[in-house]
């Protein structure tokens, strides 16, 4: 047997190759993430004689050239969760810890041969999973930039115009615009409402909302006006404050817009995934969450069982017990993708708010009604619906003609 442990970095991986006994086939060596350079080790490897398995970690997005090219060459590629590979004792001293790449190379090559027949094969992840994949982590990505620029504008607003962000809670279009964001475009200043009279701020109101295409409301436009007039700005109305207000409203559109389209995106990118339907048809997912929820968890196939899927998100109970003793309350792992942990508590979040007649939400009702705190409630509610994930979609995907 051959193991091959590789250490993976950001632009090299160094190689280590052991045999059972200890044996050191090839010592570490480093090998630069270029497609010429990967050919001689491809060689070198196939030169081995007996089965050869190689093993590196999941570190990011660093590992995916590596396990690509390797898979693609023919080799059992597997890759192993980094948590998996720091809590295995596999050093000549433990008591003496070395942190090197050359060591740490070895020790997963260690890992592979105590490991040999657990061992689960690396399958090369569609173009499609990659690219949504990749969305979902740009999404994520322009969502925090779209609430730091909104926190930006809503601070400067409540020193020229407070309160104004407060007037309409219209959700965002599909452009990703919203109507207190148009309003202060326009209104960027309280004196820009209060200098005209009632009827005046009225008339130019209607429209204002005649042109962006929003509803008008003449009750809306005199509660806006007599607000107005008890206001006390701290800016004052100049070039200076309607410069950085309108810099700030054109960054956090640009992000509301990209967000959007991501969102239509992504939308789009998973229908033409299996099992999208059924995905879908769950409560609490809807066009947003449902290709997050796919994009983070992958394809089902490659979890063994129910438990295996709660533990790569991260959402199993521990456990402690030692002779006696047994903990009755143990935290959750939290050794998974906290991208896919986000999305599960956006999802538990939809269902609490939406109260429907679901298997996932009762049980959070009832933890909830036994006084559980929330974040307890919310986690078990997480991990009954990855269950559920698990068990409709793997049975949905067996049932479609093998050609799908």
């Amino acid at each position: 047997m051959n193991a091959v442990g590789i250490d993976v970095s950001k632009r090299k991986s160094t190689v280590a190759i052991l045999r059972p006994g200890g044996e050191v086939v090839a010592s570490p060596f480093d090998v630069p993430h270029l497609s010429g350079c990967f050919q001689p080790l491809i060689q070198h490897i196939r030169a081995l004689n007996g089965p050869t398995r190689i093993v590196m970690e999941c570190t990011g997005r660093y590992y995916e050239p590596v396990a690509r090219q390797l898979s693609q060459a023919g080799f059992f590629v597997c890759a192993v969760n980094p948590q998996i590979i720091h809590g295995f004792q596999g050093q000549d001293n433990p008591l003496r810890r070395v942190k090197t790449d050359k060591a740490d190379s070895i020790k997963i090559a260690r890992y592979t041969l105590d490991n040999w027949a657990n061992l689960k094969q690396y399958t090369l992840m569609d173009e499609l999973r990659t690219q949504l994949k990749t969305m979902n982590r740009q999404f994520d990505f322009y969502m925090k930039h779209k609430t730091a620029m909104k926190n930006n504008l809503i601070g400067l607003i409540d020193l020229a115009y407070p309160g104004a962000n407060t007037y309409f809670d219209s959700p965002a279009r599909e452009d990703g615009s919203q109507k207190w964001v148009d309003f202060l475009d326009t209104y960027w200043h309280v004196d820009c409402v209060r200098k005209m009279s009632c009827n005046a701020f009225t008339l130019h109101y209607q429209k204002w909302c005649c042109r962006k295409k929003y509803n008008f409301s003449r009750l809306k436009a005199e509660e806006i006006y007599e607000t107005a007039k008890e206001l006390i700005p701290v800016l004052p109305k100049d070039d200076f404050t309607k410069r950085i207000i309108k810099q700030a409203i054109q960054q956090l559109n640009a992000a509301s817009q990209t967000v959007e389209q991501l969102r239509i995106l992504m939308n789009e990118t998973a229908a033409k995934l299996p099992e999208y339907p059924i995905v879908m048809a769950m409560k609490g997912v809807g066009p947003s969450l449902g290709p997050q929820l796919m994009a983070e968890i992958g394809d089902v196939a490659r979890f063994t069982h129910k438990g295996a899927i709660t533990a790569f998100a991260g959402v199993d109970p521990g456990v402690n017990d030692s002779g006696d003793y047994s903990q009755k309350s143990v935290h959750v792992s939290k050794h998974g993708s906290p991208a896919l942990r986000k999305t599960l508590y956006q999802v538990m979040d939809v269902l609490i708010k939406t109260k429907p007649d679901d298997p996932v939400y009762l049980f959070m009702d009832k933890k909830r009604a036994q006084g559980k705190p929330y974040y307890v409630y919310m986690t078990a509610g997480a991990n009954k619906f990855l269950r559920i994930y698990y068990g409709r979609v793997k049975e949905y995907l067996a049932s479609l003609p093998a050609s799908e």
